[in-house]
């Protein structure tokens, strides 16, 4: 069987490394292409071990590919957008750049003009399980955030189905990998270590995403609070949920049905029966969702768990390329997780 061939553009971050990871074992294509702003000229598995096996040069731009994932920082990707799509190729961008629909609200946010306004309304959203028809037919994706997949999908069901009130508070840890790999103070290892923080208190840059994928689910106007942490760990992101519910009838039974049914069928949201942990997610592309009621309050709490570098980047971003390039949609996902 002919392999489709891709490529990676910036493989030298942690998404990048992981969307190289994953694409070697894939059966239905071939990594032909990768790129870094670092390490230009030397083979892959010369610099990440961990990935000898892939023969590959970094260069310093990609070759002709069918499709090509961007795992630039936001700006620098949208250029590198533009030049494959002007070549006819297929792209999965991971950065912000083509997910906030209006150039406004990416200028308040990312505090730079965006190079390329022009596609923000072609991109789709690449949050699969809400998107799922205009991914398959599109040219652009705009692949989520990680702490945007577990938060939405932790709402979605609760959103739709009006049974949660609009004010909702969404807190979420993150393991420090999150952040990338350039350097910083807060994620030093002297700062980061047996030590919990929370930042971006005025707002987070992934805020107006998460209202603009949930507002398209509900006609009434939302108000979300969303506050991240980092927390002493590599991977993984825990996500709890919390709003009032507006139906006093409904029991933890009735809203774990309602989630069962939402997602039935999505071979990566799996509706748990407890209280699920980011180890239970470590290297697969599942989100692992519990719905509950707290009954003092009459609030519907949702914990939602996943792998931030796979569900929440490279394996959502390649469960989007299977559905643009016609494979199914599991191809090259199908792994359990590392645990303990």
């Amino acid at each position: 069987m002919k392999r489709i061939k891709v490529g990676i553009i910036n493989v030298t971050g942690y998404t990048g490394m992981e969307l190289a990871r994953l694409l070697y074992r894939h059966p239905r294509v071939k990594l032909a292409s990768v790129t870094g702003r670092s390490a230009i000229g030397n083979k892959l598995g010369q610099i990440f071990p961990h990935l000898g096996d892939i023969d590959l040069i970094i260069q310093s731009e990609f070759e002709d590919v069918d499709l090509v994932f961007s795992a630039m920082p936001h700006k620098a990707s949208a250029e590198e957008v533009v030049k494959a799509l002007e070549r006819g190729i297929k792209v999965m961008d991971l950065s912000a750049d083509f997910r906030l629909k209006e150039s406004a609200e990416y200028q308040l946010w990312y505090q730079v003009s965006h190079p390329a306004p022009e596609l923000l309304g072609e991109a789709v959203y690449g949050l699969t399980e809400l998107n799922r028809p205009q991914i398959a037919s599109a040219r652009l994706v705009a692949n989520p955030g990680c702490y945007l997949i577990g938060a939405i999908l932790a709402l979605a069901p609760a959103v739709e189905q009006r049974i949660i009130a609009p004010d909702i508070v969404i807190d979420s840890k993150s393991g420090v990998s999150g952040a990338g790999r350039t350097l910083s103070l807060d994620t030093h290892f002297s700062e980061a270590n047996e030590n919990v923080s929370a930042y971006a208190l005025d707002g987070h840059r992934h805020l107006p995403e998460m209202v603009q994928e949930l507002q398209k689910l509900i006609p009434e106007p939302l108000s979300i609070t969303f506050l991240p942490h980092l927390v002493p760990m590599t991977r993984g992101i825990l996500t709890s949920c919390y709003a009032k519910l507006l139906r006093g009838e409904t029991g933890r039974e009735e809203v774990k049905q309602l989630y069962q049914e939402f997602y039935r069928g999505e071979p990566f949201v799996k509706i748990v029966d407890f209280a699920p942990g980011t180890k239970q997610t470590w290297g697969n592309n599942l989100c692992l969702i519990y719905p509950t009621i707290d009954l003092r309050t009459g609030r519907l709490i949702v914990i939602s768990c996943l792998d931030n570098l796979v569900k929440g980047g490279a394996g959502q971003a390649i469960q989007n390329m299977n559905l643009m390039l016609g494979f199914p949609e599991t191809a090259g996902l199908e792994m359990p997780a590392v645990y303990p």
